[in-house]
């Protein structure tokens, strides 16, 4: 028999597909949750969008600072990040389309409201986004990402992720008068591109040491 590891971020039953299946759970939980509070009516689908927005910005810096995280501060945690940044990479998707679903429902409910909310660069520069979140969706598979390979796997997971972080962070910009919380997230996405900086920067000398 194998030792049972002491460490807390060793055990698979943490990570992988369990994983995604866990926070998509809890996402679509709290969901309705929030949008039951106001009976479902626009009150309460607001609510939705803006705590799957929340969800899937956590998701989606966790996926983004992984490997920085790795590089920068070996241990344990961020061994666990690195090892499941796919699944938490398709948490987010699953949290987006959440997101996305309460969008539509606001959209049915309330017309006026949802116009009034959105504009034609809503549309566009979000439906860039939807796209490229269904892009990296389809290659988080060993399958897709032989079929397309390294080079262009790696391009498109970057342009993505950096669009991504672009789009996140105009979003939260244009919101922060109403919602004064949203500094703590334009903080921590600051925080994730100095990180991937920073990383990206270290000695490779440096790095063969902290491994």
């Amino acid at each position: 028999m194998q030792a049972q590891s002491s460490e807390p971020f060793a055990s698979e039953s943490l990570g992988g597909w369990r994983l995604v299946g866990a926070i998509s759970a809890a996402i679509a939980l709290g969901t309705l949750l929030f949008a039951a509070l106001d009976h479902f009516d626009t009150a309460g689908l607001r609510m939705s969008i803006r705590f799957t927005a929340r969800t899937s910005v956590i998701l989606f810096l966790l996926a983004f600072s992984a490997s920085s995280l790795r590089r920068l501060w070996p241990g344990g945690a961020t061994q666990w990040l690195l090892r499941n940044r796919r699944y938490l990479g398709l948490s987010f998707a699953a949290s987006h389309a959440i997101h996305a679903l309460v969008i539509i429902a606001f959209a049915v409910t309330a017309p006026a409201a949802f116009h009034e909310a959105t504009s034609p660069a809503t549309f566009i520069f979000g439906g860039i986004g939807y796209v490229f979140i269904a892009a990296l969706t389809a290659t988080s598979f060993d399958r897709t990402t032989a079929a397309i390979g390294p080079r262009a796997w790696k391009i498109l997971h970057r342009t993505a992720v950096f669009y991504l972080w672009a789009q996140f962070t105009v979003s939260f910009i244009k919101h922060i008068d109403g919602m004064p919380i949203y500094w703590v997230f334009l903080g921590l996405l600051t925080l994730a591109m100095a990180l991937r900086i920073a990383a990206t920067l270290r000695p490779r000398s440096q790095l063969a040491r902290a491994r």
